[in-house]
């Protein structure tokens, strides 16, 4: 069994920073492992699933503990997911191992990392507004408002069981990252602990059973597997014990800037192009996510920091596509939102 140094570095960062934000395990491990260290992708894939598979039952172990988990969705998701899981390898088992093979799984993980990108915003977005509803309820004294109850939806939660459950088993990205998205739109009555809790657990029997069919129709290979672990491992408990210090903006913007590389160039796009596509993104993606933020703060929040709500929302979204936005949404992020965060507490 050849162990990789580099892998296990590269196993440490990642974990680290599943540790840190509880996402971006397989979107990160799979495209380093084939981007960087030239790993075939069905191969990466594999490895990287059955070192999830030893990872996961650490943070489902934490949510289990302080109680944090819905059983009877985590068993609805399952009766989904886990058959799915395995079917999504088998598909691949069937497509062949061929170097065409190779190549049509390197473009559908691509598409996966942008389906990531795009849950991350999604789940950014959509916690910061149920947080602020809520805030915004608990001030006007209307705790019935945040306390609703909780009604399981078998049929919704199966269909994301099972689409969570192939995508995974095909490319190990969204066992995290997209599930939680699903989940935060189906189930907004339940607390942000419960949702990672749930998540977190659901995913346990997901991954092994993605894992297992890898072992078993894959192309798992077992040093590559412990070398992501050797890393992976002392990464994600670091990550957790400074995750509560940790700026979460910062970290999910920057996440989302390394899986929108990676699947681009996944995807076959040129550096060049690469470069350019990166920039705009940066360029218009900063000033339309300030001017959302800024109109989903509640109105009181405005008024308490005396600042007013539709200039900063209009010039950063309006000015996006032109220049202007980018400045005003670091002008936004510096010296606005720290006064509206502050008002809101």
């Amino acid at each position: 069994m050849h162990l990789d140094p580099y892998v296990a570095l590269a196993g440490l960062i990642v974990g680290f920073v599943v540790g840190l934000t509880g996402m971006g395990g397989g979107a990160l491990m799979t495209p380093i492992l084939v981007l960087l260290f030239k790993i075939q992708p069905l191969a990466a894939v594999s490895s990287d699933l059955v070192a999830a598979m030893v990872m996961k039952p650490v943070g489902g172990g934490v949510h289990i503990k302080r109680g944090t988990v819905n059983w009877t969705l985590v068993r609805w998701l399952a009766i989904g997911s886990v058959p799915a899981a395995f079917v999504g390898v088998f598909i691949l088992k069937q497509l062949g191992n061929g170097d065409r093979v190779q190549s049509n799984l390197k473009i559908v993980l691509g598409a996966a990392l942008m389906l990531a990108v795009a849950s991350i915003l999604a789940k950014g977005l959509l916690q910061a507004r149920l947080t602020r509803r809520a805030g915004a309820d608990r001030a006007a004294g209307r705790a019935e408002a945040v306390a609703k109850p909780f009604a399981i939806k078998p049929v919704p939660t199966l269909v994301i069981g099972f689409v969570g459950g192939l995508v995974v088993g095909m490319t190990s990205v969204g066992s995290g990252s997209l599930i939680i998205v699903a989940l935060l739109l189906l189930y907004p009555m339940l607390s942000a602990k419960q949702l990672v809790g749930t998540d977190l657990v659901q995913a346990i029997p997901l991954v092994a059973s993605a894992a297992l069919g890898h072992i078993l129709f894959g192309d798992f290979k077992l040093g590559l597997t412990a070398s992501v672990l050797i890393g992976s491992l002392p990464g994600v408990f670091l990550g957790a014990r400074l995750s509560s210090r940790a700026h979460d903006t910062l970290i999910r913007t920057a996440l989302m800037f390394v899986l929108l590389a990676s699947g681009l160039k996944l995807l076959n796009v040129s550096n060049d192009q690469l470069v350019v596509f990166l920039l705009a993104f940066v360029v218009v993606a900063l000033p339309l996510w300030g001017a959302i933020d800024a109109a989903v703060r509640p109105r009181d929040d405005w008024e308490a920091a005396g600042l007013r709500r539709k200039p900063w929302i209009w010039v950063q979204g309006g000015g996006a596509l032109v220049g202007v936005g980018f400045w005003m949404a670091i002008a936004y992020f510096l010296t606005a939102r720290p006064k509206l965060t502050a008002a809101g507490l």
